[in-house]
Protein backbone atom coordinates (compact mmCIF):
# COMPACT_ATOMS: atom_id res chain seq x y z
CA UNK A 1 0.00 0.00 0.00
CA UNK A 2 1.30 3.19 -0.93
CA UNK A 3 1.97 5.97 1.84
CA UNK A 4 1.21 9.73 1.74
CA UNK A 5 4.96 10.07 1.13
CA UNK A 6 5.04 7.68 -1.63
CA UNK A 7 2.06 9.44 -3.40
CA UNK A 8 4.17 12.69 -2.76
CA UNK A 9 7.12 11.77 -4.29
CA UNK A 10 5.25 9.96 -7.36
CA UNK A 11 3.09 13.36 -8.56
CA UNK A 12 6.89 15.42 -7.79
CA UNK A 13 5.30 18.02 -5.82
CA UNK A 14 7.97 20.54 -4.59
CA UNK A 15 7.25 21.69 -1.17
CA UNK A 16 7.88 25.51 -0.11
CA UNK A 17 9.85 26.50 3.14
CA UNK A 18 6.87 26.43 5.86
CA UNK A 19 6.62 30.09 7.01
CA UNK A 20 6.65 31.01 10.51
CA UNK A 21 4.14 31.92 12.31
CA UNK A 22 2.63 35.89 11.65
CA UNK A 23 1.47 36.70 14.80
CA UNK A 24 0.91 34.78 17.90
CA UNK A 25 -0.53 31.32 17.67
CA UNK A 26 0.75 27.59 16.98
CA UNK A 27 1.25 26.55 13.10
CA UNK A 28 -0.42 23.24 14.16
CA UNK A 29 -2.05 21.72 17.40
CA UNK A 30 -3.00 17.97 18.00
CA UNK A 31 -6.14 17.43 19.94
CA UNK A 32 -6.68 14.18 21.00
CA UNK A 33 -6.38 12.33 17.06
CA UNK A 34 -6.85 15.46 15.59
CA UNK A 35 -4.47 18.16 13.50
CA UNK A 36 -5.46 21.66 13.28
CA UNK A 37 -3.89 23.66 10.52
CA UNK A 38 -3.89 27.44 11.43
CA UNK A 39 -4.75 29.62 8.11
CA UNK A 40 -1.98 28.76 5.81
CA UNK A 41 -0.71 31.18 2.52
CA UNK A 42 0.69 30.59 -0.93
CA UNK A 43 4.54 30.61 -0.47
CA UNK A 44 6.31 30.00 -3.55
CA UNK A 45 9.13 27.62 -3.56
CA UNK A 46 11.56 30.71 -3.25
CA UNK A 47 9.70 32.21 -0.18
CA UNK A 48 7.97 34.66 -1.58
CA UNK A 49 3.60 34.69 -1.58
CA UNK A 50 1.00 35.03 -4.09
CA UNK A 51 -0.41 38.08 -3.39
CA UNK A 52 -2.98 39.78 -5.35
CA UNK A 53 -7.11 39.88 -5.52
CA UNK A 54 -8.72 37.29 -7.56
CA UNK A 55 -11.42 39.43 -10.12
CA UNK A 56 -8.85 42.15 -10.19
CA UNK A 57 -4.95 41.38 -10.33
CA UNK A 58 -5.94 37.77 -10.49
CA UNK A 59 -8.34 35.58 -12.81
CA UNK A 60 -9.91 32.13 -11.78
CA UNK A 61 -6.79 29.92 -13.07
CA UNK A 62 -4.36 32.17 -11.21
CA UNK A 63 -6.40 31.89 -8.16
CA UNK A 64 -6.71 28.33 -8.52
CA UNK A 65 -2.91 27.64 -9.09
CA UNK A 66 -2.18 29.96 -5.37
CA UNK A 67 -4.83 27.48 -3.29
CA UNK A 68 -2.68 24.54 -4.96
CA UNK A 69 0.42 26.18 -4.00
CA UNK A 70 -1.29 26.71 -0.32
CA UNK A 71 -1.82 23.17 -0.23
CA UNK A 72 1.33 22.25 -0.69
CA UNK A 73 2.91 25.05 1.90
CA UNK A 74 0.16 23.18 4.13
CA UNK A 75 2.15 20.40 3.30
CA UNK A 76 5.50 21.71 4.22
CA UNK A 77 3.81 22.85 7.57
CA UNK A 78 2.76 19.77 8.85
CA UNK A 79 6.16 18.66 8.02
CA UNK A 80 8.00 21.12 9.74
CA UNK A 81 6.08 21.45 13.26
CA UNK A 82 4.35 17.75 13.06
CA UNK A 83 6.39 15.37 11.25
CA UNK A 84 5.31 12.25 9.39
CA UNK A 85 2.28 12.96 6.64
CA UNK A 86 1.80 9.00 7.27
CA UNK A 87 0.40 9.70 10.33
CA UNK A 88 -2.54 11.16 8.76
CA UNK A 89 -5.87 9.45 8.11
CA UNK A 90 -7.81 11.55 5.88
CA UNK A 91 -8.48 15.30 5.80
CA UNK A 92 -11.84 15.83 7.86
CA UNK A 93 -12.96 20.08 7.03
CA UNK A 94 -11.14 22.65 5.18
CA UNK A 95 -11.70 26.39 5.08
CA UNK A 96 -10.94 28.19 2.20
CA UNK A 97 -10.99 31.78 2.18
CA UNK A 98 -10.50 33.49 -1.69
CA UNK A 99 -9.38 37.43 -1.58
CA UNK A 100 -11.63 38.78 -4.39
CA UNK A 101 -13.66 41.46 -5.74
CA UNK A 102 -17.26 41.45 -4.44
CA UNK A 103 -18.72 40.70 -7.85
CA UNK A 104 -16.54 37.66 -7.48
CA UNK A 105 -18.76 34.29 -7.43
CA UNK A 106 -16.10 31.69 -7.86
CA UNK A 107 -14.75 31.09 -4.72
CA UNK A 108 -15.06 27.26 -4.87
CA UNK A 109 -13.96 26.86 -8.20
CA UNK A 110 -10.69 28.78 -6.39
CA UNK A 111 -10.65 26.86 -3.60
CA UNK A 112 -10.72 23.44 -5.79
CA UNK A 113 -6.66 23.89 -6.60
CA UNK A 114 -6.69 23.24 -2.52
CA UNK A 115 -9.03 20.26 -2.77
CA UNK A 116 -7.87 18.60 -5.83
CA UNK A 117 -4.06 18.17 -4.72
CA UNK A 118 -4.85 16.72 -1.28
CA UNK A 119 -7.41 14.43 -3.23
CA UNK A 120 -4.78 13.67 -5.37
CA UNK A 121 -2.11 13.25 -2.22
CA UNK A 122 -4.42 11.24 0.68
CA UNK A 123 -6.60 9.53 -2.07
CA UNK A 124 -9.98 10.42 -3.22
CA UNK A 125 -11.22 8.75 -0.35
CA UNK A 126 -9.40 10.59 2.43
CA UNK A 127 -8.04 13.52 0.82
CA UNK A 128 -11.77 14.61 0.38
CA UNK A 129 -13.73 16.53 3.62
CA UNK A 130 -16.05 18.77 4.39
CA UNK A 131 -15.23 22.44 2.99
CA UNK A 132 -16.38 25.92 2.93
CA UNK A 133 -15.28 28.72 0.70
CA UNK A 134 -15.48 31.91 1.26
CA UNK A 135 -14.27 35.61 -0.33
CA UNK A 136 -12.91 38.18 1.54
CA UNK A 137 -9.70 40.60 2.01
CA UNK A 138 -6.94 39.03 3.75
CA UNK A 139 -4.00 39.91 5.45
CA UNK A 140 -0.94 40.91 2.89
CA UNK A 141 -2.78 40.92 -0.10
CA UNK A 142 -2.28 37.13 -0.08
CA UNK A 143 -4.45 35.54 -2.85
CA UNK A 144 -6.16 32.74 -0.48
CA UNK A 145 -5.65 31.44 3.03
CA UNK A 146 -6.85 27.73 3.86
CA UNK A 147 -7.19 26.61 7.24
CA UNK A 148 -7.76 22.85 7.79
CA UNK A 149 -8.51 19.68 10.48
CA UNK A 150 -6.79 16.23 9.09
CA UNK A 151 -7.67 12.91 11.47
CA UNK A 152 -4.68 11.03 12.61
CA UNK A 153 -4.41 7.27 12.66
CA UNK A 154 -4.79 5.95 15.99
Amino acid sequence: MKTTTDRIQELGLILPPAPPPAGLYRPILVVENFLYVSGQGPVNTDGTLITGRVGNDLNLEDGKHAARQVALTMLATITTHFGDVNRIKRLVKTLGMVNCTQDFSDQPLVINGYSELMAAVFGPEHGVGVRSAVGMMLPGQVAVEIEAMFELHT
